[in-house]
């Protein structure tokens, strides 16, 4: 607490947020900047990537032709570092960043070098002296925070405007790579009451306001910290109607850009004057005309489109459960997939090409751990079979027949 605290002696709001979430979170869903700050605002809390269980070490790289030239994108699972991802994918897709043809699996090292020499590539737009050693700098603060990018980034938005975030050094890596930062969480202009309660704090502030407020023994502080609380509550999808209409006027038609909404960063582009979100799930890995997905709404239930944002569907999935076995094509799917991580792993560290002997033998005894499986899970709905039919083959006898 003492590393949190500023320096009058009161706990930071970072630390005000976190011990406000921990026990009455708005609406559940809270950004980064409220539950994360002591992993992402504190040195001594930051951990590195290796020594998270969920951040893996390893990406599967989904080809997909972007204005008639192939084009790498990064995919994640469900705990993966978004920051770095939806950063790389942007500047995959302004063709920034390159990856060798054909690479099917991209490390965090690998993405961090890229990022780096994307960083030092760029140049200071004024050549004046004063603004030379200020971009200096900037390029050093860069540099500094470029390894926070795989495990979490401090960001505290503000509900005034769609690109208003309290500024933190992390922001420096958007400002010199040009990448425009959003999101959509802003309080609606015709509700003057949550206008009055929300003004220009940013979130940090607004939760520790709503704390102050609550516990005050005015009414009227009392009342105000309510409706702040209500606006949060109402808005804990993080983006509001008006919030979305704001993104659609101030977004660049064709910019590529980074959107920020419930802990996780998007690559966001604007095509004739609609928002679409690049589809990063890795679920969607094989689907290669699966690129983009509608931001039309804030219930999140947008529309899947190819790359030249024409309308497709995913393909029909079976309802997630745990009863369910899988079919042999997925298992021999998870097979060569397990089988392509393993081998480009091994060629990465620098392992000679040639006959990968203990990589075929586990592969192989995957499969037979496979084949036995649904071999014994037939064998069981045979089983089922036969007692079914007995069962009804029994009941005849029993059951007396009328002339």
């Amino acid at each position: 607490l003492q590393q949190n605290q500023t320096h009058s002696g009161r706990p930071s709001a970072s630390t005000v947020c976190s011990l406000y979430l921990s026990y009455h979170p708005p609406g559940g869903a809270v950004p980064a900047a409220a539950v994360a700050p002591p992993a992402a605002s504190t040195s001594s809390a930051a951990a590195a990537p290796e020594s998270s269980p969920s951040m893996p070490a390893y990406y599967l790289v989904k080809w997909i032709t972007w204005k008639e030239k192939k084009t790498p994108i990064i995919t994640q699972s469900e705990n993966g570092p978004c920051p770095l991802l939806a950063i790389m994918n942007t500047l995959f897709l302004r063709w920034k960043a390159k990856l060798p043809a054909q690479t099917e699996v991209v490390t965090t090292e690998d993405l961090m070098a890229h990022l780096g020499e994307c960083v030092l590539s760029v140049t200071p737009r004024e050549k004046a002296d004063g603004m030379e050693l200020n971009f200096q700098q900037n390029m050093s603060d860069a540099m500094a925070v470029l390894p926070k990018l795989s495990t979490g980034l401090d960001v505290n938005v503000r509900f005034t405007g769609v690109t208003d975030f309290e500024y933190t050094p992390e922001c420096i890596v958007f400002d010199l790579l040009d990448i425009p930062l959003y999101h959509g969480w802003l309080v609606d202009p015709q509700s003057p009451e949550m206008v009055a309660a929300v003004g220009k704090l940013s979130y940090n502030q607004l939760v520790e306001k709503i704390i102050d407020y609550k516990h005050s023994a005015d009414s009227s502080r009392v009342s105000e910290g309510l409706v702040a609380e209500q606006f949060l509550e109402s808005t804990a999808t993080q983006l509001s109607y008006h919030g979305l209409c704001e993104l659609n006027t101030t977004a660049k038609e064709g910019e590529i850009s980074v959107f920020f909404r419930n802990n996780h960063f998007s690559t966001m582009i604007k095509h004739k004057g609609h928002l679409y979100l690049l589809v990063t799930d890795q679920g969607f890995l094989q689907e290669e005309g699966l690129v983009w997905e509608s931001l039309h709404n804030v219930e999140g239930d947008g529309n899947f489109c190819d790359s030249d944002f024409r309308l497709c569907h995913p393909p029909q999935r079976a309802p997630p459960t745990s009863t369910l076995p899988p079919t042999a094509q997925e298992q021999q799917r998870q097979i060569d997939q397990d089988y392509l991580v393993a081998v480009s792993l091994q060629q990465q560290q620098g392992g000679t090409p040639g006959p990968l002997s203990d990589l075929e033998l586990a592969r192989q005894l995957q499969q037979e751990e496979y084949q036995q499986q649904q071999q014994l899970q037939q064998q069981q709905q045979q089983q089922g079979s036969v007692q079914a039919t007995q069962q009804v083959t029994d009941r005849s006898f029993l059951t007396p027949h009328v002339a």
